[in-house]
């Protein structure tokens, strides 16, 4: 699939990953609008990093345009 493929499926609180990453512990998911301390906090992505936890996910161009992303 292609990342706009995805990125619906990822508003709608599904898991994704690249292919080529393997590992079904690795995964991106979509963290929504939340409020901390009386301040807006904007949507973002996080990645799960087996034996790590989450950190933070910003996609590249390549996993933009790459098409072997698919749900998990």
């Amino acid at each position: 699939m292609k990342f706009e493929e995805v990125l619906p499926r990822l508003k709608k609180g599904e898991k994704v990953i690249r292919e080529g990453w393997g590992g079904a512990e690795l995964y991106v998911k979509l963290v929504g609008e939340k409020e901390l301390d009386g301040l807006k906090l904007n949507p973002y992505f996080v990645i799960n990093v087996e034996g790590e936890g989450y950190t933070m996910f910003t996609p590249t161009v390549c996993d933009l345009l790459a098409e072997d992303w698919k749900v998990v």
